[in-house]
């Protein structure tokens, strides 16, 4: 049965849209050439597109031609307001943009373990606030959270987590009662990271794959033939809790320490430096506060040292190798782990310490993994570190609020 007209138009004004959305202003012409569709065809949905609000004329072509230049066609930036948080243990970073995704304000604030609930929540409320405000924005229409922890399936709520702070589930609360009309979500932190890892970073070409995030602490999202998986509870990937080899004990169901967390968590990493002589006293991880960061800038180091071994005194080449071919050696017990089970045939190393790691590490994880697993399994460092958490967190809410606001197919 032949579409009707009316749900023909909608077809194609949403494939318009989302093209828009994939390759950024177009020309008629250009759309009539993506699209397939015939010229007038093209003319009509431009014009109910425009009259609607959600494109807009954003320049034009600049072709060398005769007449005058083309109109360039583009998803009008400032119907809507967006914000993404990137929630930790001990700060809140947050940034507004605009609808195509543009970053209009930036902002963070720390919040120490001492600090109070109510106290907190203030501060992370505010500084959104003010973000929108030096934004110069006046409504927000979706906001983004990504925080650690388990989100329940059902709800889309953050769950009640041993070991992380209470101010982290009142604020979605508090945030729903402070901005009005917002539509706020919020989704695992490590999940976020492997969708943004997928659209901008290291695994733009996979469908399946797997993101080991390596940060304060540890974590895997699976993505299976495109889609992210979450798991009956909301647990997929919670890696920090596998039993494995090389530790003192083994975790509950309450404490990680135990599990994998214990050999590659940023406390774990920070000590492992430290046994191999990369400490502040080379200089490589001074000025460096917390174990995250501090590991971070070990790993970070000893790679850039077995690649260009420096002249004179100090921690050398040998010790940076060593120590990243014991950091490689824990890592890849986990992810020997997860390989054996899901097959992914590839897996990305996120977060900060991946990401400083580089080649240097993946390399060695990847050898270790051919030894201990039949399945051939590509590793690579992720390339957006600790930021994949905010950009998957706006790229989330961009989808959303393009979906609300671009009109179904019917």
């Amino acid at each position: 049965m032949p579409a009707s007209p009316s749900t023909a138009r909608a077809i194609n004004d949403r494939l318009a849209l989302r093209l828009f959305q994939q390759e950024g202003p177009l020309t008629a012409g250009q759309l009539k050439q993506l699209t397939g569709l015939s010229r007038p065809t093209v003319a009509d949905l431009v014009e109910r597109l425009t009259a609607s609000g959600l494109v807009t004329v954003v320049g034009e072509a600049g072709e060398a031609r005769r007449g005058p230049n083309a109109k360039l066609y583009g998803i009008a930036a400032d119907r809507a307001h967006l914000a993404a948080l990137d929630v930790r243990t001990e700060s809140v970073t947050v940034l507004v943009s605009d609808l195509v995704g543009r970053v209009l304000a930036e902002a963070s604030v720390p919040i120490g373990d001492d600090t109070g609930t109510g106290t907190a929540v203030e501060r992370a409320v505010t500084l959104v606030e003010h973000a929108l405000k030096e934004a110069g924005a006046d409504r927000l229409h979706t906001v983004g959270i990504g925080a650690p922890g388990l989100i329940d399936p059902a709800s889309g709520e953050l769950r009640d987590t041993t070991g992380l702070p209470e101010w982290h589930r009142s604020l979605v609360a508090a945030l729903q009662q402070r901005l009005p009309g917002a539509r706020v979500s919020v989704e695992n932190e490590t999940n976020l990271a492997a969708l943004a890892e997928q659209r901008d970073g290291a695994a733009r070409d996979r469908d399946t794959f797997v993101l080991l995030w390596l940060g304060h602490g540890t974590g895997a999202a699976v993505v299976l033939d495109g889609v992210l998986r979450r798991g009956a509870s909301g647990g997929t990937g919670e890696i920090g809790f596998l039993p494995v080899p090389g530790t003192v004990g083994l975790p509950s169901a309450t404490d990680c320490e135990g599990g994998f967390h214990s050999l590659a968590g940023a406390a774990a990493v920070a000590r492992l430096a430290e046994e191999y002589g990369l400490t502040e006293e080379y200089g490589l991880t001074a000025g460096a506060t917390g174990h995250e960061p501090r590991a971070a800038g070990a790993v970070r180091e000893a790679a850039r040292l077995v690649a260009a071994p420096p002249a004179g005194p100090g921690t050398d080449a040998r010790d940076a190798a060593g120590f990243l071919d014991a950091l490689a050696g824990r890592l890849a017990v986990g992810v020997a782990s997860v390989v054996s089970i899901l097959d992914p045939g590839c897996v990305v190393l996120g977060g900060e310490i991946g990401q400083a790691g580089g080649e240097a590490l993946a390399g060695r994880v990847s050898r270790r993994l051919r030894r201990m697993s039949p399945l051939p399994t590509e590793v690579r460092p992720g390339s957006l570190g600790g930021g994949a958490v905010l950009r998957g967190a706006l790229l989330t809410a961009r989808d959303r609020a393009q979906d609300e606001l671009f009109p179904p197919a019917r």
